[in-house]
């Protein structure tokens, strides 16, 4: 109905950018620069030209299945087969954000413990986690209502914080560069290298296409809207990034698990502390009281589709589909309780992460081109083929940044074995359940004409 697609340009890009902004970007920014230093403009620029032919592929996938609103998994089920669906969505839309909620709410426990010593990261943590599972329960979705206020409010928050680090306009005293300890980075292959962090601070763009419907001319929007958040995000982030070198060392920035308070500090003393411990705590909340609810449902979805067992189907006299959100609670207390969340660890389980959520974009740039092959005739738009490179680099691009996920061999290996054990897991999962209690083929894919059906 075109009188219900009121959402404009603006909100689109509002929309790709509100779960991309988070407190964990805001570390990875850090720790990026403090192994970089200035240089690390570098890989956000390879990360943003690889996200760019991602939001490409999202936006010919869109255009070929105009209908779809729950994304990379119905994409995937009509490109690959029920398989490759089950392991692209759980991978980055569960997996992933089990260790992105638990980094969020983490960080929250330790920036609250900052202000108030006397109680400890863990207990504020778990505070938090109980109280947004409480709201989400009942339904009571307030922190949601104000979601494109926190995306503003952080965005501008590191704008300005950006200028003023740049230009040297803070309270505190600027680092002279030559006190500046040197990057160790020493070549342009271990520069590059550094985009698997990079990447972490652009991901999650294609969030636009469950409300494409809503949008003002979605042909054109949804595309836009993506490329148009990278750009911003790759603006402001180059500049903060750059602003931290100026007030914080290299060897502080790498080595601390909160930088950006830090730097804070150091660029305007006690008032700034408490300006980014607010500005994290709130878009730590709207991240995740964002991720929770969607969570839940994206598992119900499945149970819907017969993929996860029908006890995600569950729901409460709310409709909130609480069984999958409190999976997701419970594996995130066992990772706080037991300390596997701790300052060490937060960046390994964001390059976990981050690989999880590569692997679903390789599937997602081959489900391009498979389509193309089996759909020549689909509603793309011709302009955006390019004979298929977009997609070739981003495969290759993407593969090369789960190889380098981390210049340290140990923390590599540590995320290699977290992230190969659990998608080994995965991926037997989806084979025995497709096969053995959806008795379908695992590799047959669904008509695309199933997904183009109006459900309005």
């Amino acid at each position: 109905m075109e009188e219900q697609k009121k959402l404009g340009l603006g909100s689109g890009v509002a929309v790709c950018m509100g779960l991309i902004v988070a407190t964990s970007c805001l570390v990875s920014l850090g720790q990026g620069s403090g192994l970089a230093g200035k240089s690390f403009i570098l890989p956000l620029a390879i990360v943003v030209v690889l996200n760019s032919f991602i939001a490409l592929s999202f936006a010919e996938l869109h255009r070929m299945m105009p209908n779809v609103t729950g994304g990379l998994g119905q994409y995937v089920l009509v490109g690959l087969g029920p398989w490759a669906s089950i392991i692209s969505n759980v991978s980055a839309y569960v997996i992933t954000m089990i260790f992105a909620m638990a980094v969020e709410v983490s960080m929250c426990g330790i920036v609250l413990n900052s202000l108030i010593p006397a109680v400890p990261p863990v207990v504020f943590s778990l505070l938090i986690l109980f109280a947004l599972l409480a709201v989400n329960l009942f339904g009571i979705d307030i922190f949601a209502k104000v979601q494109n206020v926190t995306v503003v409010l952080l965005i501008g928050s590191m704008a300005a914080m950006g200028i003023m680090s740049v230009f040297k306009l803070g309270t505190g005293v600027p680092i002279p560069p030559e006190a500046q300890v040197p990057a160790p980075m020493q070549t342009t292959g271990e520069l590059i290298s550094l985009s698997a962090i990079a990447f972490w601070l652009f991901i999650g763009v294609e969030f636009i296409i469950p409300v494409a419907k809503d949008l003002r001319n979605p042909k054109r929007n949804v595309l836009l809207s993506m490329v148009i958040a990278l750009v911003v995000l790759f603006v402001v982030q180059a500049v903060l990034g750059s602003g931290m070198t100026n007030y914080v060392s290299l060897d502080v920035l790498q080595g601390s698990d909160m930088p950006h308070i830090i730097f804070a500090d150091n660029l305007l003393g006690k008032g700034g502390q408490i300006w980014m411990a607010v500005v994290t705590m709130l878009a730590s909340v709207s991240s995740l009281n964002t991720v929770m609810p969607s969570t839940g449902r994206i598992l119900q979805g499945m149970a819907n589709e017969k993929m996860v067992p029908s006890v995600f189907k569950r729901v409460n006299r709310k409709d909130v589909p609480w069984v999958g959100m409190l999976l997701l609670v419970g594996v995130i207390v066992v990772m706080i309780v037991t300390g596997y969340v701790n300052s060490s660890g937060l960046i390994n389980l964001i390059l976990a992460g981050s690989c999880f959520w590569l692997s679903s974009y390789v599937l997602t740039h081959l489900n391009v081109l498979v389509l193309r092959k089996r759909y020549p005739n689909a509603g793309r738009s011709k302009r955006l083929v390019f004979a298929g490179i977009p997609q070739i680099v981003g495969i290759i691009g993407n593969i090369y940044m789960i190889w380098n996920i981390s210049s340290d061999m140990e923390s590599r290996l540590m995320i290699y074995k977290v992230f190969f054990v659990l998608f080994i897991l995965l991926a037997l999962y989806a084979f025995i359940w497709v096969r053995g209690v959806q008795k379908v083929n695992p590799f047959k894919p669904a008509y695309i004409g199933k997904m183009n059906i109006e459900t309005d």
